[in-house]
């Protein structure tokens, strides 16, 4: 069996290069590949193509990436909670695709699934369909959308073994599977790595045919996005 552990996120992500394309799992700031992304800071690779469901917030997640200048564009679908992607988007400094969470989903899924693009209703009649092709399939409007071609996919997982298999806990399975099937090199970061063989099989929600490296992660801050309190005196 053959063993895909890497020392750590340096290690992991030691091969990426200057104008690549980078999937980033994770929802909101659950679930985000915080090791390998403080990396790729370190490294200081420029004009990156970063394709994830948000843009971090600030001074956080992919909002780190930004504040260096090292992507060039996002492909996503939620941006409100990052001010410097809305500076740089308003100058023209950021290139920005802006895509219906359902369909960004897909894209990663089809990838995954080998298949060259998808069809949905999500955005015919809009700016989202300006320049694709729409086709009719009993008598409704489909806009065709081609699957994602990423370089990289970078996930992040609660527990994994040393062949790649990946387990995620609750919200962190938001775009982490289908991302994982989706890159020509996959990388995860877990909070837990174990053998090979101590994963109950029925409980795997990756399979390691699909991750090429791994590496327990550290220090992990699990931010909350929007903190929410129940009053005291209802």
């Amino acid at each position: 069996m053959i063993n895909k552990v890497v020392a750590g996120a340096d290690e992991a992500i030691h091969d990426l290069k200057d104008g690549q394309t980078l999937m980033l799992g994770g929802f909101g700031l659950c679930g985000i590949p915080e090791n390998c992304i403080n990396a790729l800071v370190r490294k200081g690779i420029k004009d990156l193509t970063c394709i994830s469901n948000n843009a971090g917030v600030d001074d956080f997640g992919i909002g780190l990436l930004l504040q260096s200048r090292q992507v060039k564009k996002m492909i996503s679908s939620y941006v409100g909670e990052n001010a410097e992607f809305e500076r740089q988007l308003l100058s023209g400094e950021l290139e920005v695709e802006l895509i219906p969470q359902g369909t960004l989903a897909t894209r990663c899924l089809a990838a995954g699934y080998g298949m060259p693009a998808i069809f949905t209703p999500a955005g015919v009649g809009t700016e989202v369909a300006e320049g694709k092709e729409v086709r009719n399939f009993n008598g409704k409007e489909y806009l065709m959308e081609y699957a994602f071609e990423a370089d990289f996919a970078i996930v992040k997982a609660w527990k994994g073994d040393t062949a790649g298999n990946l387990i995620y806990k609750s919200t962190a399975r938001n775009f982490n599977p289908v991302m994982a099937t989706a890159g020509k090199i996959t990388i995860a970061e877990v909070e837990e790595l174990v053998e090979a063989g101590e994963l109950d099989p029925d409980q795997i929600h990756t399979p390691g045919v699909y991750v090429h490296r791994i590496f327990q992660g550290v220090d992990y801050e699990k931010r909350i996005e929007q903190r929410t309190l129940r009053s005291k005196n209802p």
